[in-house]
């Protein structure tokens, strides 16, 4: 679908089955189906109530939601499966037993890695993208896990994604290498050390004395220079970078904090609390 000038874009930080939020945000906002776009940096289920919901609404929107994958979108596919175990803190059991469920792994397994709104020099991504790729690389190497995916025996790549290996780019890797260490980057990253290699452990906001450099604070970064990255995935964060066009907007909503989304025609954020301060969710 062509983006027209009447067209407003909203992007919505994790959602994490947190469906009330996301449509009392889009209420307050007045989101058109059939004129707004919503795009999604990732990680719809999870750790909230509503995953199955959150789903459902994503796909009725048809060419008006645009999504990319995060980590716990990917875990998904080899827990449905029964390759992997949900985590007890992941409220999925409804989603797991709908009879829809099919087709719902098969409509995640289309979803890309990585997009890009152009009118507005944005890049989506779940995590972020590493400081040595331009555009061109990281759009590449999102479309390689995309089209293994995309292949009927997507379960083999599936069961080896997993783990802190690779942890630095070996673009002369074999295919499934390659492609683990591109999902550990748009998905999972975070810190890297000052070698440049991922780092997994900690997932606490910055602070000067940590041993290791937030991705979007790497020296030269160079997507960072030539675009806004938009992502998810780091809620500790709050929504705070120290580089303009790094667009924080994942605020904890399945934590207790807020659902975000950013607009990109004014590059506001809008936020709700999350229901779970009033224990709703209990």
């Amino acid at each position: 679908m062509a983006t027209t000038a009447a067209n407003r874009n909203f992007i919505v930080g994790d959602v994490q089955g947190c469906f009330v939020e996301l449509t009392q945000l889009l209420a307050q906002l007045q989101f058109n189906p059939k004129s707004d776009v919503l795009w999604a940096c990732g990680d719809l289920i999870s750790r909230g109530p509503d995953s199955l919901a959150t789903l459902r609404f994503f796909m009725s929107l048809g060419d008006h939601a645009k999504v990319v994958l995060g980590n716990h979108d990917l875990h998904l596919f080899c827990v449905a499966a029964g390759l992997k175990r949900g985590s007890r803190k992941d409220l999925q059991q409804e989603l797991l037993a709908a009879p829809d469920l099919p087709q719902i792994i098969d409509w995640l397994r289309f979803q890309p890695l990585l997009r890009t709104l152009p009118e507005h020099n944005v890049v989506l991504t779940h995590a972020g993208l590493p400081p040595q790729w331009d555009l061109k690389t990281a759009q590449q190497r999102a479309a390689e896990v995309e089209a293994i995916l995309q292949q009927d025996d997507y379960l083999k790549f599936c069961q080896q994604m997993y783990g802190v290996k690779p942890n630095q780019d070996n673009p002369a890797a074999p295919l499934y290498e390659r492609a683990t260490f591109t999902v550990n980057t748009l998905t999972r990253m975070r810190y890297l050390t000052t070698d440049g290699a991922l780092e997994f452990e900690d997932k606490t906001p910055p602070t000067e004395d940590s041993p290791y450099i937030p991705w979007f604070a790497y020296p030269d970064h160079y997507a960072l220079k030539h675009h806004r990255l938009v992502f998810g995935h780091w809620a500790s964060l709050q929504g705070n970078t120290t580089d303009s066009n790094a667009i924080a907007i994942d605020l904890g909503c399945c934590w207790g904090g807020e659902l975000c989304i950013w607009q990109a025609e004014t590059g506001i954020k809008h936020t709700i609390p999350s229901r779970k301060k009033s224990k709703d969710y209990d």
